[in-house]
Order: structure tokens, then C-alpha cells, then sequence
């Protein structure tokens, strides 16, 4: 129910939109506040949310997942289906027809070119393409005409809508990018910085880290859009100056992932400038265990690889016993209130996907001791437990960010009733978000035992989504650091289910599987810890009119829509 009536909020705000605008760039600026402040505009180089949203504003896919979590054509003519023949019968490829007259911001042609590149340019080996579990299956993308892109998959694929679909793969220009493929990627400063777009806006300026401003499209396709003649992406603070600067300052009109307390938020919302919104979509808050050894005395290039099993947590024992400790119940009062429930599942939506696992609700403290004592884990010096010369003792990291800090103080005291030592770090989002490949401090390097965050898949299809916890998905200096995979899960079983998924074409069957392969990275092994399946919230000023918050796509979807409420 909370989701229904979410949606028709979201979707009454749609409706309050005027189907045109009187003209481009006639309701001045726009400021949007990003507290994790973006560090690329290339969605491709980061799995970072703040990235992709960032991203977003200039960079299109073929096609959009709404806030119900429907397709609808965004760069292509129409959504291919086998009716209209896109889809063939057989479900191995889909032709994508593409709007005729679409400029990019530079004024040149945006053709069938520019999106097979693209799937050249995530596919090519050693790119560390952040988004490559998008195009699992694929065999090739390949231009048919100026205006046709067929792509062609290895076995049928009852639902094709991964690659080019979402703010996670947009298209990027050719000629822009065809001098950045493989271990050249990272590379391309000017490119990844400021990227030639289809999207409403154009980037004028990127510092990164920090802000961003943007300037209408000249060449937008619809000429009344965007109302906002220019648009400013302020980075840095934290969430609750976000959204302080929305529902009380009135400073901005924006705030990107109000992620605090309940009762903050209601606070904050008594000063009648803006609210705060929520939608479901598939956010879970989870704990990544490491299964390879972080050890700062093993060379550079070898931390956290898979050259080196981790000495503790390969233990699936000690794994299990701290997600019993755990109280979820309270985590999400806490931290969430009525925008958070607790789960025990990665992919917790949609429901023919979501496991009815239920048993890590119940906190289980004695259980865990019990669990630790029969694997040899004795109580040692200060009521550390030890084993084989080694101590229970654990970094744990996450970004700063106020309800992660209260949760990181609650796990380390309840790990601490069962004899586990831990150190807490936290890291600026900025950097624990930025994908740079040279910092220590990135969640996929993961230079830490075990680690806090949530991130999402993009519409009904996990998927992609599940195909990032492969063996070839692990970060690594060969793929820049940039795999999805980072608790560096390895099961063969698990790969070779994912490859027979994709063969897959009842959706019950579908359904089925994602659920064997959720349960096999949490409760079976707990490679991952779920702890609130969490609602995306952000606030928008009361005056900000067009917003309709995507759980499901980047919350920036629909930006060209935005005007200012007269």
C-alpha cells in the first residue's frame, strides 16, 4: 500500500505540469544540491549513484524506466516489442529505430553509430566499464542504417531492456569518445568531465568534487524545453545541511537523498518551504563482507584481489554470526521510520523476485556466541575472540553520513557482544563514491574488512542487476578498479546460473532463479548482509514544479520538465 500510494503521488505531480513551456530557459536557474558531490559525468566509469544522476542531465539512453517502472521511449522512435517486429521471434535480438532529427549539443547528427560505439567503448577489455553487467549476453550491437541499431544476444532474452536503457547506459558520441576505449578510458579527462550530450543541458563548467553548471541544450530536441535557462549541482556537506538548504533556507531547490531520521525530516518540513518525497523502487542499505585479504603489508595491486583470500571472513561462521547480531528492526526505526523496512534480501522487488526469507529479522546474539564457539573462535585478551593466532577484529567502512554513522555505533556494539573487535572508518561520498582509481578510499576498492552502502537496479528486470556478483565482476587494477562486484563473491555455481538465466523466458521460471541467486549471496553465504530496504527520498521546494521521483531511473529523469511553480 505504501508503494501505491507513493506512485500516485508521484504521479500526481507529473500532472501538475504544463504540457509546454511558454519558452527554453525562461524560468532562470535552477539549483540542485548534491551533498555526494559527482566526480565524472561518464556513468560508465562510476557505479557511483551522484555519478550517474550527474551523468544523466546530458547523457540519454534509447530508452526510461518511469516512476512505475515502465519502459518508454526516450532517444528511440517507439519501445521495440515483437508486435511491432523489434523483438524477433526467436527473442535473440532487438532492433532499436531511432527519432529522426536528434541533434547532439555540438550540432552534428546523432545516429545508430553513436550507440553501437557505445557498446563497444563498455565491452572493450580492460576499460573497467562500471556498467558491463548492462550488457551480459550481448554478442554484438551493430548499426543497420543511420537510423537503426540491432542488437543481438547470445541466447533468447525474454526481456532485452538492459543495455542503452536507463541513466546507468546512456549513449555516448562517437566522435567524442572513440579515442578512449579500453585501458584508455579513465584517461580522457576533457570527455568524462564534459561529455557532448542529446540530454536538456549542456555542461559549462566542472570542477570536480565540488560544482557543476550547466546551461541549456541549444540543441534540444523539444524547443520550449528546458523551462531552466541554467542549472547549478552544488557538492559537499552532508544530508541534513541538503536538505536544510531545501526545507528551511530555502536556498535551494533540490536535495538529492535526504537520508536522516524520520523526525529531522519532520522538523525541517515545519518550516513550509518544501517537502521531503519518497518512492520504492529497489534501494537496500547492506554490509559487503570482504572474502580477500585488505592487509596493507601485501603489495600494491594485490590488496584486496583475489590473489589473497581474506584470513577471518573467508570463514563462513564468522560471516553468519554477524549478521545474526544484528538488530534490523531497530536500524530501521531509527534510521528510516515509515521509508524503510528491514529485509534480508538484496533484490527485494519486484515480488516475483523477492525471497520470503524472513529468518535475519530476529536478532540472535546467543546464537551467534553459540555459532563462533563451535567454529574455534575462543574468547581471548579484552573478550576478543581468536583463532589459530588470529583475532576477531574487523575494519568496517562507510561513507559519512549521519544514519550510517548511528548504524555503524550499533553494529560495532552488538559484534561486540559476541567477541568481535571493531574499528569504524568513514570516508568523504565524494571519494568513497568517485570511482578514481587511484585513491584507497573508493568502495570498490574496498581497502577495509567489511563495508556499508546502497545502490539500486534500474526497472522490473534484476537481472543485470545479479550478474554483477560474478567471478569476472570482482575490482581489480585490471579492470581499473572499477567491478560491481565488491565483496570479490566467487562461486562457480553462481556464474553458471547466471549464464542459464539468461536462457530463461517464463517469467515465473525467471523469477524463480533470481531468488536462488539471492539467496546464495545472503543467506546462504552472506557475502552480503541486507539490513532496510529503503525508500529513495529527496526534497524539492514547494516552488519546483514537474518533479516525479524515479525510484526506478535516475531522479533527474525527467529534468526538462522542470519549471518554476508561478
Amino acid at each position: 500500500m505504501k508503494l501505491k500510494t507513493l506512485m500516485l503521488g508521484a504521479a500526481a505531480t507529473a500532472a501538475m505540469a504544463p504540457a509546454a513551456f511558454a519558452e527554453r530557459g525562461s524560468d532562470g536557474q535552477v539549483n540542485v544540491i548534491m551533498w555526494q558531490a559527482p566526480s565524472t559525468m561518464n556513468p560508465y566509469l562510476s557505479a557511483g549513484t551522484k555519478d550517474i544522476i550527474a551523468g544523466s542531465v546530458v547523457l540519454e539512453p534509447l530508452a526510461s524506466f518511469t516512476p512505475e517502472g515502465e519502459v518508454v521511449p526516450r532517444l528511440a522512435a517507439e519501445i521495440p516489442s515483437v508486435e511491432n517486429g523489434g523483438i524477433s521471434e526467436d527473442l535473440k535480438t532487438v532492433t532499436w529505430k531511432l527519432q529522426p532529427g536528434i541533434k547532439w549539443s555540438d550540432g552534428t547528427p546523432f545516429t545508430a553509430e553513436d550507440v553501437a560505439f557505445t557498446a563497444e567503448y563498455c565491452m572493450s577489455p580492460n576499460g573497467g566499464c562500471a556498467q558491463l553487467a548492462k550488457f551480459e549476453g550481448v554478442e554484438k550491437v551493430e548499426a543497420v542504417d543511420e537510423l537503426t541499431v540491432r542488437v543481438t544476444f547470445v541466447s533468447p532474452r525474454p526481456d532485452p531492456f538492459s543495455a542503452f536503457v536507463g541513466a546507468q547506459s546512456p549513449i555516448l558520441q562517437k566522435a567524442q569518445f572513440q579515442n578512449c576505449l579500453g585501458e584508455a578510458a579513465p584517461t580522457c579527462t576533457q570527455q568524462n568531465f564534459n561529455p557532448v550530450g542529446t540530454g536538456a543541458f549542456v555542461v559549462k563548467e566542472f570542477r570536480t568534487n565540488d560544482v557543476i553548471s550547466f546551461a541549456a541544450n541549444p540543441e534540444y530536441r523539444d524547443p520550449a524545453k528546458p523551462a531552466f535557462a541554467t542549472l547549478l549541482m552544488k557538492g559537499g556537506g552532508d544530508s541534513a545541511a541538503a536538505a536544510r538548504a531545501v526545507l528551511e533556507t530555502g536556498e535551494f531547490d533540490y536535495a538529492w537523498n535526504t537520508q536522516l531520521a524520520p523526525d529531522v525530516i519532520a522538523g525541517m518540513e515545519a518550516a513550509g518551504k518544501g517537502k521531503n518525497v519518497a518512492a520504492f523502487g529497489s534501494l537496500v542499505e547492506r554490509i559487503h563482507v570482504n572474502l580477500t585479504d585488505p592487509s596493507p603489508s601485501l603489495p600494491e595491486g594485490e590488496r584486496s584481489t583475489v590473489k589473497h583470500p581474506h584470513p577471518i571472513l573467508t570463514d563462513p561462521a564468522v560471516r553468519k554470526a554477524l549478521s545474526m547480531a544484528i538488530d534490523r528492526e531497530l536500524l530501521t526505526e531509527i534510521g528510516y521510520g515509515p521509508a524503510g523496512q528491514p529485509t534480508c534480501n538484496l533484490v527485494p522487488a519486484p515480488a516475483a523476485w523477492a525471497s520470503e526469507n524472513t529468518e535475519c529479522f530476529t536478532q540472535d546474539i546467543e546464537g551467534a556466541k553459540a555459532l563462533l564457539d563451535e567454529a574455534g573462535w575462543t574468547v581471548g585478551a579484552g573478550g576478543v575472540r581468536e583463532k589459530d593466532g588470529k583475532r576477531l577484529t574487523l575494519l568496517f567502512q562507510t561513507s559519512v553520513n549521519a544514519v550510517r554513522q548511528d548504524f555503524q555505533a550499533l553494529i560495532k556494539q552488538w559484534w561486540s557482544e559476541i567477541g568481535v573487535e571493531t574499528e569504524l572508518k568513514v570516508v568523504d561520498p565524494s571519494v568513497f563514491f568517485g570511482g578514481d582509481a587511484g585513491s584507497p578510499d573508493t568502495f570498490q576498492k574496498l581497502y577495509a574488512d567489511v563495508e556499508m552502502y546502497a545502490n539500486n537496479f534500474e526497472g522490473s528486470n534484476p537481472e543485470p542487476y545479479l550478474a554483477r556478483q560474478t567471478c569476472d565482476k570482482a575490482p581489480g587494477p585490471e579492470n581499473q578498479w572499477q567491478g560491481e562486484n565488491t565483496s570479490r563473491y566467487c562461486d562457480p555455481e553462481y556464474d553458471r546460473l547466471i549464464a542459464e538465466m539468461t536462457q530463461i523466458v517464463d517469467p515465473a521460471e525467471r523469477g524463480a532463479m533470481g531468488r536462488r541467486l539471492n539467496e546464495m549471496l545472503t543467506k546462504d553465504s552472506n557475502a552480503i548482509i541486507p539490513l532496510v530496504y529503503r525508500g529513495t527520498t529527496s526534497a524539492h521546494a514547494n516552488s519546483l514544479g514537474g518533479v516525479a521521483l524515479n525510484a526506478w531511473d535516475s531522479e533527474l529523469w525527467n529534468v526538462a520538465d522542470w519549471h518554476r511553480v508561478k
